[in-house]
């Protein structure tokens, strides 16, 4: 079996945010990441795999055996790596005011969301709320950097400052003139605003904010500005999830 003009057209129109929404559907690649969302809850629509992916035989009628070329005609990867998924987009589902609740206000950058995502995974952040103008979480690049881990966190994307009008969660952002993360106690249940790479949390969400932290740094050269917002947000939630001890 082959694949059809129809199926490479249908694949790549996917790496466009547009067509993954009318068609609710996204695309995943190479063997772990596949891998990882086969045993998720996510649902899969069809598996394109050359002869040497090992197969699970319950997905075998939906899955296409092509050749190393054809899958160079729908990758998004330099390397081809043996196996594409074309996943359903779930639900999102609606946002509880419980536990820490990570906040994203217009984060661009893919390979920072895909950190987050997978940092949310390992800290056992069940929501991730983003912005209308934060990057698609089903964009391929931040599918890849997720690792899998999209499968694990839910994901909804909301008018931030409604949301954070209405939670009854304390709120939090990271600035450079909040309280020293380190000699702050922090609560349990939480929303932790991280904001643009180059602006930070725009001023109409600040307005809404009820606490400010930051990372103090203990370099001398002073000459770094700013931490990198996945590897601030690493920090933050480690403090909010070591004051649960």
């Amino acid at each position: 079996m082959s694949l059809s003009k129809n199926q490479i057209k249908l694949i790549n129109s996917l790496r466009q945010k547009k067509y993954r929404k009318i068609n609710q559907l996204f695309i995943a690649e190479g063997i772990k990441v596949v891998n990882e969302l086969l045993q998720s809850s996510l649902k899969v629509n069809t598996i394109f795999a050359t002869e040497d992916y090992q197969l699970d035989e319950k997905y075998a009628k939906i899955t296409t055996i092509i050749s190393e070329k054809e899958l160079k005609k729908i990758t998004t990867l330099k390397t081809p790596n043996k196996v594409l998924g074309v996943f359903y987009i779930p639900e999102e589902s609606k946002i509880e005011d419980r536990g820490l609740v990570i906040a994203l206000d217009a984060i661009n950058d893919p390979g920072n969301l895909g950190t987050i995502i997978r940092l949310c995974d390992w800290f056992g952040v069940q929501k991730l709320v983003c912005s209308i103008d934060t990057v698609d979480c089903y964009n391929q690049k931040v599918i890849q950097s997720t690792m899998g881990s999209i499968s694990r966190v839910d994901i909804s994307y909301e008018d931030l400052g409604n949301y954070l009008e209405t939670t009854t969660l304390p709120t939090f952002i990271a600035d450079m003139d909040g309280e020293n993360v380190y000699k702050t106690t922090l609560p349990k249940e939480a929303v932790l605003v991280m904001g643009n790479e180059a602006n930070g949390v725009s001023e109409s969400i600040r307005k809404i904010i009820q606490n400010k932290l930051t990372i103090p740094r203990f370099g001398e050269s002073n000459q770094t500005e700013s931490l990198n917002v996945a590897t601030a947000t690493s920090i933050l939630i480690s403090e909010f999830k070591r004051n649960l001890e």
